[in-house]
């Protein structure tokens, strides 16, 4: 048993004074009491609130991250920087995925991250050829969870075919290939593997629509439920307008309505990106329960326009956020994003709103934590019992923190603090970030730094 007293710390009914928290072995919370005495727990150095969960990752990217920046002889967009993206991963082996991973793992704990779902779909070496242990990269990208110390779904992605003609991968995609079958045997041997870790929760990626035709989407998601019925399924869908014309042609239907017709959605999904919607579709998905994964930094590099937010929200929808490609690994600058991109859209403030709370930082946290630990399906997002001892300790002393409290000091963190404010970080009642550094961090930047050379990147 371990014992945390805060001064100020965020609650599920919101913010408490002199909180004392209270967790077993295992990492989970056992008790919170607010207007306690601090006898002899541990001091929390700042104010204290619940680590954000990152539901959507592909670790690899971090490695590439500023190698698209460059203006070609046509129009630059989401298909041109794949082809950037295919380049790179073809050059990297397994010791490179895990060095990346681990590293890019680092800095999300120093940003406030404690947990991430990894959108895993680099499984062959690269000519596409299955590893003689076909689970050899998950088990590389579970490995930089475990030494980085956070709290990861891992994500197996089916990608069976190149587009909605069902043409093979080719090419690096190769490398993601795979059938129903070939994810579903994946997944048995990593909950093997995982046991009863409680940092670990294995779950299922159809990667999208054009690339997992329908029946294999059915197969996959009824195989991954037959021995857990809550697992995770995350899909990425309506990303691009290119695709929504594409899946039209080919199916009769836009993305987001083809989904809700013919797959099982409801709250145990995570639907990410969602950004090319009809008003319709954006009703239809709130409704069902699953949650809108919202990547703002990726899907402002990409170019791919901005998730319909207001309207989503007014429907009761829900989201969580991620750093997708990992242009920016920051919590506080993808819940700024969300905003910026909605207020430059709307030509008005405050979009994102809580009922009898006029913090707009408050109402971005508060829906970001809960959205995000649904998608992810782990007990995390709150300071609460039966939850992961996941929090994180904001630098009293940063100077955009200086005189904040309560809803406003999550303003200032999220709106005003252009430099790193998160000062600790605990992870299962493990820390893992003090005073704003990870124990492992220089040994596992070298690593990165091996991997970055010897990729050619």
């Amino acid at each position: 048993m371990s014992l945390y007293y805060a001064e100020n710390a965020l609650l599920p009914d919101g913010w408490a004074d002199d909180v004392l928290i209270e967790t077993d072995g295992a990492g989970d919370i056992v008790a919170v009491t607010s207007g306690a005495a601090a006898d002899s727990a541990e001091r929390l150095a700042g104010p204290a609130l619940p680590g954000m969960p990152n539901l959507h990752s592909h670790a690899f990217q971090r490695g590439m991250a500023g190698l698209a920046e460059r203006a070609g002889a046509g129009d630059e967009d989401f298909w041109s920087w794949r082809g950037v993206m295919y380049r790179f991963v073809e050059r990297l082996s397994p010791e490179h995925i895990e060095a990346i991973a681990a590293q890019l793992y680092v800095e999300m704990l120093k940003q406030g991250y404690t947990a991430v779902g990894e959108f895993h779909y680099v499984h062959h070496a690269p000519d596409g050829t299955p590893y003689d242990d076909p689970a050899e990269l998950s088990h590389r990208v579970i490995a930089a969870a475990r030494r980085a110390g956070i709290g990861i779904t891992h994500l197996p992605v089916l990608y069976t075919a190149a587009g909605f003609d069902g043409a093979a991968p080719e090419g690096a995609q190769r490398r993601f290939a795979g059938t129903a079958d070939r994810i579903l045997a994946l997944v048995e041997a990593l909950r093997k593997t995982a046991g009863q870790d409680p940092q670990i929760r294995i779950g299922v990626a159809p990667h999208s629509l054009r690339a997992a035709p329908a029946a294999d989407l059915a197969a996959v998601v009824a195989g991954v439920r037959a021995d857990d019925e809550m697992a995770p399924v995350h899909i990425h869908v309506a990303e691009q307008e290119r695709e929504v014309a594409a899946c039209l042609a080919a199916t009769g239907a836009r993305p987001v309505e083809w989904l809700l017709n013919h797959a099982p959605v409801d709250g145990r999904w995570c639907v990410i990106h969602a950004t090319h919607m009809s008003d319709a579709e954006v009703r239809a998905l709130a409704a069902s329960d699953a949650v809108a994964g919202l990547c703002p930094t990726t899907e402002a590099n990409l170019g791919d326009g901005l998730f319909s937010l207001g309207p989503y929200l007014d429907a009761g929808g829900r989201f969580g956020i991620g750093s997708d490609s990992h242009i920016t690994v920051d919590a506080a600058a993808e819940l700024r994003l969300l905003e910026y991109g909605q207020r430059l859209a709307l030509k008005s403030r405050a979009v994102v709103r809580d009922t009898g709370r006029p913090s707009v930082g408050a109402a971005l946290v508060r829906l970001a934590l809960a959205g995000g630990s649904q998608a992810l399906g782990r007990q995390v997002g709150a300071i609460a019992p039966g939850h992961r001892a996941d929090l994180i300790v904001l630098d009293p002393d940063h100077p955009a923190l200086l005189g904040r409290t309560g809803d406003t000091l999550l303003d200032a963190w999220i709106f005003a603090a252009a430099s790193p404010a998160v000062r600790d970080v605990l992870v299962g009642g493990r820390w893992v970030v003090l005073d704003g550094r990870h124990p492992d961090e220089t040994a596992i930047l070298g690593a990165y730094r091996d991997a970055i050379e010897a990729a050619g990147a």
